[in-house]
């Protein structure tokens, strides 16, 4: 069985993709991720994954190419990666003591196909004090990520509550991802050691 392509450059969707045991070589889609007039962020972050993943199977037609997109949603609008450390700290206050939403697509094409799925997860942080804002953008940490944070990192001492995918909040819903591969005829399993392999 050939190799997956991750349409991504995102370490954590990759480290995610090792974890439950797939094979893939990474090519990140160059693709355009302005969002539409009107668009909603749901729509919009499902249209970026199968782009990501159509614009590679144009290129490697016979291989099975996985996109996917994350946006942190508040109020109904989209907080991409902080620009600056003041951007970086505004979006923290903004999350502070409050329920945001993290919606990750991820996309699967193979041959003259392409599925996709969305799912949305509920995000609560506790109050944050000025101080450890301020540290935690020091760290570096929130500059490359969407909505400025990360659950798996040092960010995760922030979130007081979460109602649906945990993965899906690092960067891939590894469910829905395995789901969208088995479909493709590429179930992750078949990759997975046998006890034997380990032991030799």
């Amino acid at each position: 069985m050939s190799d997956l392509i991750l349409a991504s450059a995102s370490p954590r969707r990759a480290e995610l993709l090792r974890q439950i045991g797939v094979r893939f070589e990474v090519h990140p889609a160059d693709i355009d991720e302005t969002p539409l007039p009107e668009e909603s962020p749901e729509h919009y972050v499902e249209r970026l994954a199968r782009e990501k993943a159509l614009f590679m199977a144009r290129q490697y037609p016979d291989r099975v190419i996985m996109g996917s997109d994350t946006s942190v949603v508040q109020g109904g609008v989209i907080l991409g990666k902080p620009e600056s450390s003041e951007q970086a700290v505004a979006m923290l206050q903004a999350l502070s003591a409050n329920t945001h939403q993290v919606m990750t697509a991820v996309a699967v094409a193979w041959g003259e196909q392409c599925r996709s799925r969305v799912v949305v997860t509920s995000v609560t942080f506790r109050a944050l004090a000025a101080e450890e804002i301020q540290a935690y953008v020091l760290s570096g940490e929130p500059m490359d990520k969407a909505g400025g944070y990360g659950i798996q990192g040092l960010g995760g001492i922030f979130v007081s509550g979460l109602e649906g995918s945990y993965s899906a909040v690092v960067g891939l819903p590894l469910t829905e991802t395995a789901a969208l591969l088995a479909e493709a005829g590429y179930p992750v399993w078949q990759n997975w050691p046998s006890s034997k392999e380990r032991q030799t």
